[in-house]
């Protein structure tokens, strides 16, 4: 690989030794993992970590002599001593989470620095790794981590609009108990809630625009890059995929295998590495339009049921179809939120009613009271 001269400037030279020390770090911490680590298996994916760290190191090390400046000593912390042996004697899998965040943390790190180029997409399958072998231990988090139904699968566009509808029931129901508590006219109820129902439906639609937007380009960016350095360091991104097969749990022999296979194919690899070493789905975004016009639709479903009676009647009838209304339908969103939890239907149900019947109160006595004390 073809790096840039060593920078000789103060500011430089205090940076290589920084990221010099930080990959010593790491060559400790992982050294130390796998003298821990009980399973030959697992023992080696750490090695193979702490190995990438001594070539990080390496680059580093060598742009400091190009400098001209010595390559300065860099002892185990008190970090990675207390980590080395917390591992030593609860096991590796106890401090993996605490590892993991350190590596999270660390990844932008390198940012902006021309000198450490390919550096970032290796600190980025470093993490990964970690994440697997984490998920490998058992446990709620393995759990999760491996069955993916339980975050983001199984349902995850119903849920949402069953949680878009709640957000539009509750906060027009309070809006509009509110206002009524004011003992306005009904045509200032209804202006009231049709308005808080387009401003809110709105406002959720730009927001989940927006959001699905940002996401987007943010996934096409990672994955520019990833094609870039798959083109640049082909066998580096093999290397990387094949520690991530064996840290879930795949033979060397056939974790390296399956990663060959999969790099000799372009379009293969980049849909693979996007998903293995970022952790992104290709296929899990969606259209930004699309996810605007359901949360818009979802928001408005739930806001139309307390003003819908204000629409077709008034006074004391209005406020009693918009309270009995709302409460049927409080009741029903909670029973359908029951399909996402361990929670039965009426539990969940009389939850739902309970909050939003707290809501109400709450906005009818403070409209009650603001309304009383504008009077003359």
């Amino acid at each position: 690989m073809v790096r840039p001269d060593a920078d000789r400037s103060p500011e430089s030279v205090r940076r290589y030794r920084e990221n010099y020390r930080s990959e010593r770090e790491g060559v400790a911490l992982y050294r130390a993992l796998a003298a821990a680590e009980k399973d030959p298996k697992r023992a080696a994916i750490f090695d193979k970590l702490a190995r990438a760290e001594e070539r990080h190191a390496a680059r580093w090390a060598e742009l400091l002599r190009a400098a001209g400046e010595p390559v300065p000593e860099a002892p185990p912390s008190l970090r990675v001593r207390v980590l080395g042996t917390l591992a030593g004697t609860l096991g590796t899998q106890r401090v993996l989470p605490i590892v993991s965040t350190f590596e999270a943390r660390d990844q932008d790190h390198y940012r902006g620095q021309p000198e450490a180029a390919g550096l970032p997409a290796e600190e980025r399958s470093h993490g990964r790794t970690l994440r697997a072998l984490e998920a490998r231990g058992g446990g709620l988090e393995g759990i999760l981590a491996r069955e993916r139904w339980h975050r983001r699968g199984g349902g995850g566009s119903l849920r949402a609009a069953v949680f878009g509808v709640n957000d539009g029931l509750v906060s027009n129901l309070a809006l509009v108990m509110g206002v009524a508590g004011a003992d306005v006219g009904p045509e200032l109820v209804r202006l009231t809630g049709v308005a808080g129902l387009l401003a809110g439906a709105f406002s959720m639609a730009a927001g989940e625009y927006v959001s699905m937007r940002v996401q987007k380009e943010l996934f096409e960016q990672q994955l520019a890059l990833e094609r870039a350095e798959l083109e640049s360091s082909p066998e580096e991104e093999e290397e990387e995929l094949a520690l991530i097969y064996q840290a879930k749990g795949i033979p060397e022999d056939e974790a390296r295998a399956l990663a060959s296979r999969i790099i000799s194919d372009p379009r293969t690899a980049l849909d693979t590495l996007a998903r293995e070493e970022l952790g992104l789905d290709p296929a899990a975004l969606g259209s930004p339009g699309g996810a605007a016009a359901s949360s818009f639709v979802a928001f408005a479903s739930g806001a139309v049921v307390p003003v819908l009676p204000y629409l077709v009647t008034s006074g004391a009838a209005a406020f009693g179809a918009s309270a009995a209304l709302s409460g049927l339908a409080l009741f029903g969103v909670g029973a359908a939120l029951s399909l996402f939890t361990a929670r039965g239907p009426l539990a969940s149900g009389l939850r739902m009613f309970a909050v939003g019947l707290l809501a109400a109160i709450v906005t009818f006595a403070v409209g009650r009271w603001l309304g009383v004390s504008a009077a003359p």
